[in-house]
């Protein structure tokens, strides 16, 4: 199955044949990504994962495998059928940039088109946002307490193989400096990295001669793990292989924040003292943080940011906001306890004091009055189904950085809390 159109719920095609049949496949319609809350109480979201998503989409199809399936288990009749064979997405979509930040009731991603166009969208929508501002969210928290010292996303083992790759991505669009996943290399560009594992020291008769052969191969910029077997030995062969001008070692075990002090004064004894200390082992933020007092140059991450940080989804949902009557778009909203929805079309803005975020504006049903201390965050990213220019992951990437600069300080603490800035909702008239 190469197209994507089978890659959604059973019910989104049930819907739509019932939408069919009711004559509602064809109401104009406007339905919105938001969140409720943060997952995780965590005080910031990240938006991320619309460029994939925008590649995705003209891609989303139903091909004649996809609807002979449909077909033949009975999942939607002929005339369903008949319509998905000629779907593609005609609409339009608003978003926030990839790399801003956004907080509960944000809407990170708005669709308008017929209800039959939109709601098929549902699950890839849903699916790639997710997952990506959950890579996302976690990978901008490391950063934030890394400082300076680059983060290395290493967490390909720890997640599918296709997800892997969008962690990386996401990651970097965070902040991360590399990636271990050569996909992610190839497909977006982030820039690889890698040495080698405890496994190539083992096959080698003894550690001398695998960084003989490491350094001999890979030059004396390499990074050589060096806690196989006797980490102060380790560093001592290291050095005598390939000279105080070793570009690092990479500490993998045991406890990090004393070996790290101990590998440093070790290095500098021997005459290496440009040489830099790479750790590994479960990294996580808070880990990262105590570690901010050690000799550390760089922190290699794996688990913690593949998996979202323990929060692999960034809780984001798509509802139905408006829907096309006699006097034009009208507001819908769900009642659910605990789960409604706020009706209308939205546009939102984030309100600045001094260059700091402030609040988060969301202004219903029409588009709000220009301001100086107010920034657009929706920008147009779709028209009549044609994807426009979109921003590269450089771009997301540094934008990225700039949306998090912007927020109040207590937004990168670590501790759970409450949203940095609140979102106020207003209308604004006709």
């Amino acid at each position: 199955m190469t197209q994507l159109g089978l890659r959604t719920d059973h019910y989104e095609l049930t819907m739509l044949q019932a939408a069919l049949r009711s004559g509602a496949a064809s109401r104009r319609c406007v339905f919105e990504v938001f969140t409720r809350s943060l997952p995780g109480r965590r005080r910031y979201g990240i938006a991320a994962g619309l460029g994939r998503l925008l590649a995705a989409l003209p891609g989303f199809r139903f091909d004649e495998d996809a609807l002979s399936f449909l077909a033949a288990t009975g999942v939607v009749d002929a005339t369903t059928c008949d319509w998905l064979a000629s779907y593609e997405f005609g609409g339009s979509i608003d978003a926030y940039a990839e790399g801003e930040a956004y907080f509960p009731g944000s809407p990170v991603l708005v669709v308008e088109g017929t209800f039959a166009e939109c709601v098929v969208l549902e699950t890839l929508v849903l699916s790639v946002l997710n997952h990506d501002s959950a890579v996302a969210a976690a990978a901008s928290r490391i950063v934030s307490v890394a400082g300076s010292r680059p983060c290395i996303e290493m967490g390909s083992r720890r997640t599918h193989e296709e997800a892997a790759i969008a962690s990386a991505r996401a990651a970097y669009l965070a902040g991360f400096a590399t990636t271990s996943n050569l996909a992610a290399g190839r497909l977006f560009g982030v820039p690889t990295a890698g040495t080698a594992a405890h496994a190539f020291t083992l096959v080698h008769d003894d550690e001398a001669a695998a960084f003989a052969a490491q350094v001999e191969s890979l030059g004396t910029s390499t990074t050589l793990l060096v806690d196989t077997y006797d980490v102060e030995a380790g560093i001592r062969a290291a050095i005598a292989t390939a000279g105080p001008t070793l570009g690092a070692i990479r500490l993998d075990s045991g406890d990090l924040i004393s070996g790290a002090h101990r590998a440093r004064a070790l290095l500098d004894e021997l005459g290496a003292r440009d040489t830099r200390i790479v750790v590994t082992s479960d990294l996580d933020e808070n880990a990262v943080a105590r570690l901010a007092a050690a000799p550390v140059d760089a922190y290699g991450i794996g688990t913690s940011v593949a998996t979202g940080g323990g929060v692999p989804t960034a809780g984001l949902i798509y509802k139905l906001v408006a829907r096309e009557t006699a006097d034009g778009l009208a507001p819908v909203e769900k009642r659910s306890v605990g789960k409604g929805s706020r009706g209308g079309r939205k546009w939102a803005t984030r309100r600045l004091v001094d260059g700091v975020a402030a609040a988060e504006h969301v202004w219903i049903a029409n588009p709000p009055p220009a301001r100086d201390d107010e920034r657009p965050l929706l920008h147009p990213v779709v028209r009549e189904g044609a994807v426009l220019a979109v921003a590269d992951l450089v771009a997301a990437r540094e934008h990225c950085r700039r949306s998090i600069a912007e927020l109040p300080a207590e937004a990168t603490k670590l501790s759970e809390g409450d949203p940095a800035i609140d979102t106020v909702f207003e209308e604004v008239p006709a």
